[in-house]
């Protein structure tokens, strides 16, 4: 099939944590709304748009928006209510469509390629989101265009709670006038380089060559040019849930070395928390396991709040292996567990962390997925060799 019969649609909860909280709370329609840490160095992780309005936005300084908007209501925020309503959401479009991606808590990627020959597909589009605004309360925007950039941007454009679609050959002029802060990928230190080069507009970037955006930015250099110009070939990824992340260490001699084996458990708590990050997913259910050298199997675990976090989960991790260790004998095989796991990066879970936590985290994960796991850990995981682990080992479907 030729890429300019692709019809993908970008589907977009509008002011997701906030919609879910005015659907328990009427009280606070209409309202400026924060959701996040109430601590002066915690961080927004949502906000209504009555509260945009002030300029406050996500990822800012919790300080900076209670000056920015002081009869704003602050709400930490709870992220299992925030994931029920998402699993709502998603099975109405598992129900609906042909194949769809679930990009995070509240995006979604859907290939109505071919169905236009039976049906309209921005019709059936505008349908389905009137079908997940009837049933769930939640008003959702959208995007329709030949690939996933553009109807992203699209469904920013046409935000809050409408659609928007970019006929096949018009993608460069609808992308033109906006500025490059709307292009995906293009973030904050990204955008202050280009506004240095004198670049503002998406329209700038379409007319430079490739060549310099590559030498200026690398290989993203390219992909930066592509999108501004319209161009992305990336696939609709079929959407599919694991239930479970896991690692497990089975060592070549039992031990009874309890500073080892916390060791090791550190490193794989890391090893799982970073790839929780990756994959834009959060778990609420802790598991620990140890194996005896008469291969006797206890296994014990805790509900959290969720988080991918390593100091949170490292504390879980520890204090089950202290509670399950009471034989002293010794143990042939260790590992940890993450369960109920759910759609939500770590920036969007930030009810009580602060910034310096966040951008600690933000480089640790660039580092390691730029140079390998356990390049950058803790230093009690350092003796733990990289290739001792795998940290897809056991993952549940």
């Amino acid at each position: 099939m030729t890429p300019e019969n692709r019809k993908i649609v970008h589907m977009d909860l509008d002011s997701f944590f906030v919609s879910v909280e005015r659907l328990y709370d009427n009280r606070l329609n209409g309202k400026p709304i924060l959701i996040g840490g109430s601590g002066d160095r915690g961080v927004v992780a949502s906000c209504s748009y009555e509260a945009r309005k002030f300029g406050i936005h996500s990822a800012m300084p919790m300080r900076t928006a209670k000056q920015l908007c002081p009869g704003a209501l602050i709400i930490r925020g709870d992220f299992e209510k925030y994931s029920q309503k998402s699993h709502d959401v998603t099975e109405i479009i598992r129900e609906d469509v042909p194949l769809f991606e679930k990009s995070s808590i509240d995006e979604f990627y859907i290939d109505y390629t071919g169905m236009d020959r039976f049906f309209g597909c921005f019709k059936m589009a505008k349908e389905l989101r009137q079908r997940i605004l009837q049933e769930t309360g939640l008003s959702i925007s959208l995007g329709l265009s030949e690939n996933k950039t553009v109807s992203k941007v699209a469904t920013g454009e046409a935000k809050p709670d409408n659609s928007k679609e970019i006929p096949f050959g018009l993608e460069k002029p609808f992308l033109a006038p906006l500025s490059v802060r709307k292009i995906p990928m293009i973030g904050e230190k990204t955008s202050h380089t280009l506004y240095n080069m004198g670049v503002k507009k998406v329209h700038t970037l379409q007319t430079m060559p490739s060549e310099l955006l590559e030498a200026t930015f690398g290989k993203n250099g390219r992909i930066i040019w592509e999108k501004a110009n319209g161009i992305d070939r990336s696939l609709v990824t079929p959407y599919s849930e694991a239930k479970s992340i896991s690692s497990e260490n089975t060592f070549e001699q039992d031990t009874i070395d309890v500073k080892m084996l916390e060791s090791h458990l550190i490193a794989m708590t890391e090893q799982l928390a970073s790839k929780l990050r990756q994959k834009q997913q959060l778990t609420a259910c802790v598991s620990v396991k140890i194996r005896y050298s008469d291969f006797d199997t206890h296994t014990t675990q805790q509900r959290i709040p969720y988080t991918s976090t390593d100091h949170t989960l490292i504390t879980v991790v520890k204090e089950l292996f202290k509670k399950l260790y009471n034989r002293r004998m010794l143990i042939r095989l260790i590992g940890v567990r993450f369960s109920s796991l759910v759609h939500g990066n770590y920036q969007i879970n930030l009810f009580e962390d602060s910034e310096e936590q966040i951008r600690l985290y933000q480089a640790l994960d660039r580092l390691n997925i730029k140079y390998g796991d356990k390049t950058v850990c803790r230093a009690i995981g350092m003796q733990v060799g990289r290739r001792r682990f795998n940290p897809f080992n056991g993952m549940g479907i």
